[in-house]
């Protein structure tokens, strides 16, 4: 029998009270930090202005809110703008074992739903919100550990969504199945906006929010979708992934244990496989009071794909043109830390990819690629870094496992800190007061009567 059957069951049946302790509390954090990358997003990123007005100007039903800027639209369409604006600086949670985004595409799916619905209560949108990501992450982590095309984000987002959505609207297990059949008809998502520093990066979970939301509401209205959309003749894993894929491990321990407990935080709003580099060059440079001008050269060690993504091609990572190309570069990344001896949203600025200090001190970083980290897909992306001073004097740091990851994780006070930093550029600006209760509200969520008390906090 096909998974999605497991799947929709498990969605339609789960209640708030089986879901463990910690992976409510990630999850909160989940929201409190999507909520947060949405608001600095408002005002940093190129783009986002652009795709709310492009929503705007297509109306329709007011349901449900575009988060920071203000306005109603039909709920898919928020979801869209939502979850592209989320994504927008780079600066989200992820599971690092699935390469899968978490918060982007399930938090805006879940908000838009329940504004829709209307009075859903805390306990329900925690409860949705768990469960999608759980079906996301599962189809991502039992496939083969080697680099993909497409990107895991949406092509498992789709799902993920149409489970939250599901779940939020009520559906029975029979309608959830069909929407997860109906998600499987939309799922896509490519890896060469990335190659080519395209915008579309930002787009893709919005899409999949979006495809969600309508998967979900038109199996509410009866519309079917195929029954065997993960292990089909034509289903997921043999059109995706040739029939390669773990059956047993996909719905292993299904409703006892939620892969939303896995979630990691980013410290520094920039691509994940820089936060190992960034991570070394600040503990080098803290723990022995370097300076810029005391550093002759610095030595990155990454894995071949690491190398490839995030130095080359040299001159645009050493220069980078604009954020998308910074937040990609370890030159930049390791430059800014070592300059700054910090890495936040304003480096990456139209500001601060021109900073004279950083770019000098980018020229002075190579990355080569280091055998032992390509015997086998590491998922926290280690690296090395040897600092080389005028004096002759060498120091080095390996680093396996980046701060903020799952086993060495950023605390709640520190994300609350990285919350009210990026909603200090909210293009509407926050009072202290809704700050403050927007941040208790969101991190006691089970005791919400209606999460829609949230949002008109960012309307």
């Amino acid at each position: 029998m096909d998974a999605s059957f497991a799947f929709a069951r498990n969605v339609a049946g789960v209640k708030f009270e089986d879901i463990p302790a910690d992976a409510v509390n990630i999850a909160k954090m989940s929201v409190l930090d999507t909520l947060g990358t949405t608001l600095a997003a408002t005002t940093l990123d190129h783009g986002c202005r652009q795709i709310v007005e492009f929503v705007k100007e297509s109306a329709g039903k007011e349901e449900a809110t575009i988060l920071g800027f203000g306005g109603k639209v039909p709920s898919w369409m928020a979801a869209f703008a939502n979850g592209t604006v989320a994504h927008s600086l780079d600066y989200d949670d992820s599971h690092e074992k699935a390469q899968t985004h978490g918060g982007i595409t399930h938090v805006p799916t879940a908000f838009a739903v329940a504004e829709r619905a209307g009075k859903v209560n805390g306990k329900a949108f925690v409860t949705a919100v768990v469960l999608g990501m759980d079906v996301a992450f599962r189809l991502s982590l039992v496939t083969p550990k080697e680099p993909q095309d497409w990107s895991p984000t949406s092509l498992y987002g789709f799902f993920g969504a149409a489970a939250t959505a599901g779940r939020i609207l009520g559906l029975d297990e029979k309608q959830v199945q069909h929407a997860l059949g109906i998600a499987y008809s939309q799922a896509a998502g490519t890896r060469q906006a990335i190659a080519d520093s395209a915008l579309t990066k930002r787009l893709e979970p919005g899409f999949a929010a979006m495809g969600g939301i309508l998967s979900a509401l038109l199996a509410q209205k009866g519309i079917t979708g195929a029954t065997n959309s993960l292990e089909g003749e034509f289903g997921l894993y043999k059109v995706y992934h040739s029939g390669k894929y773990d059956p047993a491990a996909l719905t292993a321990d299904l409703g006892k244990r939620f892969e939303v407990s896995n979630l990691s935080f980013k410290p520094y709003p920039s691509g994940r496989g820089t936060h190992s580099s960034i991570d070394a060059t600040l503990q080098i440079v803290r723990e022995n009071h370097l300076r810029p001008q005391d550093v002759e050269s610095i030595r990155v060690f990454k894995s071949r794909t690491a190398t490839e993504t995030l130095a080359r091609p040299v001159e645009g990572k050493l220069r980078p043109k604009n954020p998308v190309d910074a937040q990609f570069s370890i030159p930049f990344t390791v430059a800014a830390a070592l300059v700054k001896e910090h890495v936040g949203l304003r480096d990456f600025t139209a500001q601060g990819i021109a900073d004279p200090a950083v770019l000098e001190a980018a020229q002075k970083v190579t990355v080569q690629e280091y055998p032992e980290f390509n015997t086998a897909r590491n998922t926290y992306l280690p690296g090395i870094t040897e600092i080389r001073t005028r004096d002759g004097k060498l120091y080095s740091k390996r680093i396996d496992i980046p701060y903020g990851t799952a086993l060495n994780p950023i605390p709640r006070e520190r994300l609350v800190e990285k919350f009210t930093d990026c909603a200090s550029y909210a293009i509407k600006p926050l009072t202290k007061k809704n700050l403050d209760s927007l941040i208790d509200m969101v991190m006691n969520l089970e005791k919400v009567d209606d999460v829609a008390s949230i949002v008109r906090l960012l309307a």
